[in-house]
């Protein structure tokens, strides 16, 4: 898929509603018009330098929106350094990119201080990200301010590798987004890697001793001579075998051939309410086709909506990793 800049009907009217979970602010295109016009260059010049010298980037940047604005809203707060913040939790523990965020912040305050978040260079450093690895583009609502509280142990309420189906549409509907949602934005999957840690319990001793039976017996030997046992657990595996680096839709592919990875990406093909989304995407007959990378900027700019913060409960950081 080549880039394409897309404004999307639904983001129209997304952009126009107040955002969606417990925030009660909103976002709209273009809110640094005038008083930061060159702010998405110098985020995107920003990311694209990283990129060049580590594709990796991309999906880390990607994955930290989504940390972001699954824990208080997205205000940024995952970037707060600090020994009791989000950021050192255990499921924030393999982030990668706040450099790259620090980096435009710093460019940003030179350019016009004090203007433009760290939630927002964040939302617009993940659209970036998606575009570099060849997949859509689309315009970034902004306008969102940044948290000032960041607690290391409601990182908790973040969806986990090994959470059911319903747990994971439960966890989505908190913040206003449906199955469709879920399936969209785990799709995010197509690019990036997970450590050995958060999936080889899946290769010998799932039940009874034996592999999680929803692996393919074919993929088996590959993921084993990855992460053997007893191995290196923090190498990383593509999550998208064959296409890690490309944003398309072969990470439904592999798991419609139960070459899933994580076992909650797998759920997504053996669980009845989430396949349908999986066919769709797919483009398979019978069911009514889905544009993964249309349906993708929809769900993104729906998820960048949630907890949108204003007035005292929030500011415009200085220095987005602040010591709290």
């Amino acid at each position: 898929m080549e880039p394409s800049y897309i404004f999307l009907t639904m983001a129209v009217t997304l952009l126009s509603m107040p955002a969606t979970g417990f925030g009660q602010g909103t976002t709209r295109v273009g809110f640094y018009s005038k008083t930061c016009p060159r702010a998405e260059s110098i985020v995107k010049s920003t990311v694209e330098s990283h990129f060049r010298s580590n594709p990796a980037i991309a999906p880390g940047l990607l994955r930290m929106h989504f940390h972001d604005c699954f824990v208080n809203g997205c205000d940024g707060s995952v970037l707060i350094d600090g020994p009791n913040t989000e950021r050192k939790a255990v499921q924030n523990s393999l982030l990668r990119g706040f450099d790259v965020i620090d980096e435009a912040k710093a460019k940003l305050e030179a350019a016009c201080p004090g203007v433009v978040s760290c939630a927002d260079i964040l939302a617009l450093a993940a659209r970036d990200s998606v575009v570099l690895t060849k997949g859509i583009n689309w315009k970034v609502p902004t306008g969102r301010r940044d948290g000032k509280v960041s607690l290391r142990s409601e990182a908790a309420n973040l969806p986990g590798f090994t959470d059911s189906i319903e747990s994971q549409k439960q966890q989505f509907a908190r913040f206003g987004l449906n199955t469709q949602d879920l399936v969209t934005l785990v799709g995010g999957h197509t690019i990036g890697t997970a450590a050995c840690l958060v999936f080889n319990y899946r290769l010998n001793n799932f039940t009874n001793g034996g592999p999680d039976p929803t692996i393919n017996p074919s993929f088996l030997p590959q993921l084993r001579s990855l992460c053997p046992q007893n191995g290196n657990n923090f190498r990383r595996v593509d999550l998208d075998t064959g296409s890690a680096n490309k944003f398309d839709t072969s990470f439904f592919t592999n798991l419609k051939n139960g070459r899933g990875v994580l076992e909650s990406d797998q759920k997504l093909w053996t669980d009845a309410s989430t396949r349908t989304f999986v066919q769709q995407f797919l483009g398979e007959k019978g069911v009514r086709k889905l544009n993964f990378g249309k349906e993708f900027a929809k769900s993104m700019v729906k998820m960048s909506n949630i907890g949108v913060k204003t007035g005292s409960n929030s500011e415009i950081r200085r220095v987005c990793s602040a010591i709290n």
